[in-house]
């Protein structure tokens, strides 16, 4: 353990905060692999649990397990090799889609090939950098929403923030890239992408064994409801755009729905299906507010465990925004905040395992991978790796300022991917949570319920197991 204190730093009452190096929950890795029943088992109750000291340790490690050969790979030179260079020979893996396709169909997050390049190339205008710049203000406006609502509550009362952050996501969704709502309440939504994922992320034995698709799976069984939500609505979203589209075209706004409708392939003319429109709809209400919720709670978990870095983004905050709101130009005052949310993203990434199945044989370093070969790149594991990280286990935002920021290896770090399937809602994500981040660090404290045990446990993305019960008081 490490005092935090840095030259320079000053902050309120300094002199009175002898803070240090919080080390951020996370289970234990195993000394040895688990055997096949305690490694299904964890596989199905949480896949972060599943590790090991070795896979920690090493740059690449390969094993048989009743997944069949898997290779880890830990090293950033390896990883660009397989998400860049040569990235057509490593597609998403069979288990994978399996899991997700049944209410994720041939989204964006599932898709491959010609059906991909024509989603993604139809939805890289409402990504770009001057685009999402644009939508800051209405993020400001959500997170200026969220505090007026806590104002008008019992000071001091507990709450969820895994809920309130996962409602205050949506409520951004519903503003920006989704420009004429959603069609329900935030809360319908938030409860239903809950039940989606609890259901949907616990990997079925039957998955891992390979067994025909159809047998029921427990877990599609108990996701019906919320599919059956998702499809009423998104069918109501859709028809009532085409009408918009049909009757008055000049009128319907350039968002997400209008250019998914609008997509059209550059040499044959087709559109996407109504089921790809679909799927990336229920992709970007699920995953699109899923990433920023988390680590939103995440981030003021650990600044609550840490008091010498929240008064620091306390200060940086006050300072920032003068009357309590973001404008334009806030978040270049925020570097501070923005490394907070880096290394939240470092200790708890979204996307805790990455996967791919070898399409044909390559090598790897000296290692030679078989067609069919399934690899593993974990950012769980590649954030925590002791071989990359000075403390890994550590919460040092300063790690994402500078100079420290430039030794990061860029494939040692990846909570949104990396090459062309790197997550085309990163920089919204990013800019999203600094802006809810600060407002909310700007009126309020939050501190955990007393009792309260907390564990990431991996259901699609990296949740707080049990939600995230916190008192919230207001600054003085």
């Amino acid at each position: 353990m490490l005092d935090r204190r840095h030259p320079g730093d000053a902050v309120p009452g300094d002199d009175l905060v002898q803070s240090r190096i919080f080390e951020a929950p996370a289970p234990t890795p195993h000394t040895r692999p688990l055997r096949t029943l305690p490694l299904l088992r964890a596989l199905r109750q949480n896949p972060v649990a599943t590790w090991t000291e070795r896979h920690f340790e090493e740059p690449v490690l390969s094993g048989e397990s009743i997944l069949g050969k898997i290779t880890v790979v830990s090293d950033p030179a390896l990883i660009r090799h397989i998400l860049v260079d040569n990235q057509a020979n490593y597609p998403k893996d069979r288990l994978q889609h399996r899991v997700l396709s049944s209410g994720l169909g041939r989204g964006l997050l599932l898709a491959e090939g010609d059906t991909w390049r024509l989603q993604r190339r139809a939805l890289a205008p409402l990504f770009s950098p001057r685009t999402v710049t644009g939508f800051e203000a209405a993020m400001a406006d959500v997170a200026a929403e969220l505090v007026a609502r806590w104002d008008r509550q019992r000071d001091g009362r507990r709450i969820d923030v895994a809920f309130e952050m996962a409602r205050t996501t949506l409520h951004v969704l519903a503003r920006t890239i989704f420009s004429a709502g959603l069609g329900r309440r935030t809360e319908e939504f938030a409860t239903a992408v809950t039940h989606y994922l609890e259901a949907m992320g616990k990997i079925d034995p039957l998955d891992i064994l390979d067994m025909p698709t159809w047998i029921p799976r427990i877990g599609q069984l108990r996701a019906r409801p919320a599919l059956s939500f998702f499809d009423a609505v998104v069918t109501r979203m859709i028809d009532d755009r085409r009408r918009v589209l049909v009757d008055e075209p000049g009128s319907a706004p350039r968002d997400l729905l209008t250019l998914l409708l609008q997509a059209r392939d550059p040499e044959t003319g087709t559109g996407l299906s109504e089921d790809d429109v679909k799927a990336n709809i229920v992709t970007f209400i699920a995953a699109g507010h899923e990433t920023t919720s988390n680590t939103l709670t995440w981030a003021l978990y650990l600044l609550s465990q840490d008091e010498q870095v929240r008064l620091r983004v306390e200060a940086e905050v006050d300072a920032a925004l003068p009357d309590q709101r973001i404008v334009a130009g806030s978040l270049e005052k925020l570097p501070f905040t923005r490394a907070v949310i880096e290394e939240t993203l470092r200790l708890y990434p979204p996307a805790a395992t990455l996967t791919r199945d070898a399409a044909g044989p390559d090598m790897l370093g000296p290692l030679r991978i078989k067609a069919g070969s399934r690899i593993v790149i974990s950012p769980w594991v590649l954030h925590r790796h002791k071989r990359l990280w000075e403390q890994p286990q550590a919460f040092d935002p300063d790690r994402f300022l500078p100079p420290r920021k430039a030794s990061v290896d860029r494939f040692a770090y990846l909570p949104f991917g990396a090459g062309p399937r790197v997550c085309i809602g990163a920089s919204f994500a990013l800019q999203e949570a600094i802006v809810i981040l600060a407002t909310v660090l700007r009126a309020y404290r939050l501190t955990l319920c007393q009792g309260h045990s907390v564990m990431p446990i991996q259901r699609v993305s990296l949740r707080s197991q049990g939600g995230m019960p916190m008192l919230v008081r207001r600054r003085t």
